[in-house]
């Protein structure tokens, strides 16, 4: 009988953590789809939403790293003035890992849809769980 409730237990803990993982991937997913519809829409500010506002902020482009929310805002201001130069955003998620119940390592590809030329790449994004909300507090796009 002990056995049995152990195994209970063991099956309980393992099924809260599985349903917490994929809430998590979820509320990821969502943060990700966010940044799709309002890059879409020519909304940088409601994309950046889905950042860390905080000066720790961590963004990795093609000139190397920029510290801080408003500095990550104010780059992509400056490198996509307009919807033109913003053209049209897919995101292709190749793979999400739990590194910690408040970390999340999500690697993927990106590609622009523009009348100017398209561009594509990679991304790596760190996501952690502030304030019960899910950001990125570091992203590695090339």
């Amino acid at each position: 009988m002990k056995f049995l409730r152990l195994l209970f237990i063991l099956y309980s803990l393992i099924s809260a953590c599985s349903d917490s993982n994929t809430t998590a991937e979820s509320a990821i997913f969502a943060v990700m789809q966010k940044q799709e519809t309002a890059w879409n829409a020519g909304d940088i500010h409601t994309f950046m939403e889905t950042y860390w506002h905080h000066d720790s902020l961590l963004f990795v482009g093609g000139v190397g790293p920029v510290y801080g929310w408003q500095n990550t805002l104010d780059r992509y201001l400056k490198t996509y003035p307009d919807t033109v130069a913003m053209g049209k955003l897919k995101f292709n998620i190749i793979q999400v890992n739990r590194l910690s119940s408040n970390h999340y390592f999500v690697l993927g590809n990106w590609q622009l849809t523009r009348a100017i030329g398209n561009a594509s790449g990679h991304f790596t994004l760190l996501f952690e769980k502030i304030d019960n909300k899910w950001l990125i507090v570091a992203d590695h796009s090339s």
